[in-house]
């Protein structure tokens, strides 16, 4: 196959991306839809596009190993907790912001893997920490001149939706080690989140009627589609390559973000503190995963 040629940092640098462009599509939508109606709507339909390509990529034996248990319990916490925090980040931080702090990802990873895979803390490690830190501290600090937007408390949404992603790769690592098909990861991955956020959307007292006719549910939709390819992409990616090399690559998600706000969309309004910001996280979680 053409695709066993290419190198995993592509396939990387292409899950950055559409990491980046699927949020951009959740920031458009999220602003006339109910949050957790559009989180649904885009973990569904990752999920049907998943079993649409089964006839062609799905390999039946996967199920009848004890492996499937694992990719289970790590679809009940990704993508259908970590979307709804990443949405709601989104809502109420941009995009930007938003991915930015969602890019600690490997720090939560780290720590997971030396509590859980006995790895060793390093000076690197702590050192991006560091950088992390600096960086949160900086956007939580008010400036006067610049009435803030949004509540402090909104920095948890996307850091919260991070460690829950971290501690789910930390199950599909383990899993792969019997299982090494990126594509059925995904698919148990979002069959089970898909079924989790509707029947936590069918139980809500309040229950929201999915409006099909509000268009702003179709970008949701289109995230649905980029999101289901970026899981792909970054599973691949996994597989076939090191960690030290796939994790700073998807660290730049923020970067894409950043730049399809400034030249694709042009509506969200950047400010040097958030620059800054993507600047200090980015290079400090690359610095981490080379170094490991």
């Amino acid at each position: 196959m053409v695709f066993e040629n290419i190198p995993p940092y592509v396939f990387a640098l292409t899950s950055a991306f559409l990491f980046a462009f699927g949020g951009q599509m959740q920031f458009i939508g999220v602003s006339t839809v109910d949050l957790r109606s559009g989180t649904m709507v885009s973990i569904t339909t990752a999920a049907v596009i998943y079993w649409s390509l089964s006839p062609f990529l799905l390999d039946g034996a996967h199920w009848t190993q004890p492996a499937v248990l694992i990719f289970v319990l790590a679809g009940l916490f990704r993508p259908s907790v970590s979307a709804n925090l990443s949405v709601a980040g989104i809502r109420h931080l941009g995009p930007t912001l938003a991915s930015t702090l969602s890019a600690t990802n490997p720090i939560f990873g780290t720590t997971l893997g030396v509590l859980v895979l006995g790895e060793t803390m390093t000076w690197p490690i702590a050192i991006g920490t560091g950088g992390v830190i600096l960086a949160i501290i900086l956007l939580s600090k008010k400036d006067t001149r610049v009435p803030a937007t949004w509540p402090l408390w909104a920095l948890s949404l996307p850091i919260g939706a991070a460690a829950v992603r971290s501690f789910a790769h930390v199950l599909s690592k383990i899993g792969m080690e019997d299982i090494p098909d990126p594509y059925f990861v995904g698919l148990v991955g979002f069959s089970v989140s898909a079924i989790v956020t509707i029947l936590n959307q069918s139980m809500r007292k309040k229950s929201v009627a999915v409006q099909w006719r509000n268009k702003g549910l179709f970008w949701f939709v289109a995230a649905g589609f980029s999101f289901s390819a970026a899981v792909i992409c970054l599973n691949t990616a996994l597989l076939r390559g090191e960690l030290v090399t796939v994790v700073p690559i998807i660290a730049a998600a923020p970067i894409f973000s950043m730049l399809l706000s400034i030249i694709v969309f042009r509506r969200e309004k950047l400010t040097a503190r958030i620059v800054i910001a993507v600047f200090m996280v980015v290079p400090s979680v690359a610095y981490i995963a080379i170094n490991r």
